[in-house]
């Protein structure tokens, strides 16, 4: 066979293999689906190719990561142009929510990387993985710079709660729209759009909301 040809062939089988570990490591969480499942879903006769193109399943998960991350930070870089130097918290938490709805709008019906999303953010060691690698992204960092440098100042432990919510709520409301949507449900929001705008609102909120003394 042609280099050429064989080349094609690997990138379509690698392709084949991203798509059916995304939906079902959404379906069903990252542990619980197998290597060998990946390939008979892929449609792969070999139940090795996936561990021949990717390697570990760590390393799989973070491939499927790698090929939604370039559109998502193109939007990113576009946001931080138009926002760099503001002290309104608003803008700096739509720079983390908006690209992620562009481009899950882009996706079509039904889409998986949303609860993909989620099935990793639950896992602990996967967590860890990706927010690693996540943070290493030039227009991520600075997004969380920018909102760190116009929040309130909160107390230590208020500050560690609110970060956790608001990290619930970017992984997990977005998850459930894309459920909704794929399963024919009525959503909340018309769009991923207004979805983005609910989602800012919300986190906006969460940032800048009263804090009540403990035992008051």
């Amino acid at each position: 066979m042609p280099a050429k040809a064989r080349t094609e062939r690997n990138v379509a089988t690698r392709e084949r293999i991203l798509d059916a570990a995304e939906r079902l490591f959404a379906e069903h969480g990252v542990r619980a689906v197998s290597n060998r499942l990946v390939a008979q879903e892929a449609g792969q006769g070999n139940t090795a190719v996936v561990g021949y193109h990717f390697g570990t399943k760590v390393d799989l998960v973070r491939a499927i990561v790698a090929r939604h991350s370039g559109p998502v930070e193109r939007s990113r870089e576009r946001m931080l142009a138009e926002v760099e130097g503001s002290t309104d918290v608003r803008d700096w938490v739509a720079c983390l929510v908006v690209p992620n709805a562009e481009h899950l709008a882009t996706l079509g019906v039904p889409s998986w990387f949303a609860r993909f999303a989620v099935q990793v953010a639950t896992d602990p060691t996967l967590r860890e993985t990706m927010t690693s690698q996540a943070l290493d992204a030039a227009t991520l960092r600075r997004v969380v710079d920018g909102l760190d440098a116009c929040l309130p100042a909160l107390p230590p432990e208020v500050r560690r709660e609110r970060e956790d919510m608001s990290r619930y709520l970017l992984v997990h409301v977005f998850a459930e729209r894309e459920r909704a949507v794929a399963e024919g449900r009525p959503t909340a929001r018309a769009s991923w759009a207004d979805a983005a705008t609910g989602l800012v609102d919300a986190v906006v909120g969460v940032w800048l909301a009263p804090v009540t003394p403990p035992g008051s």
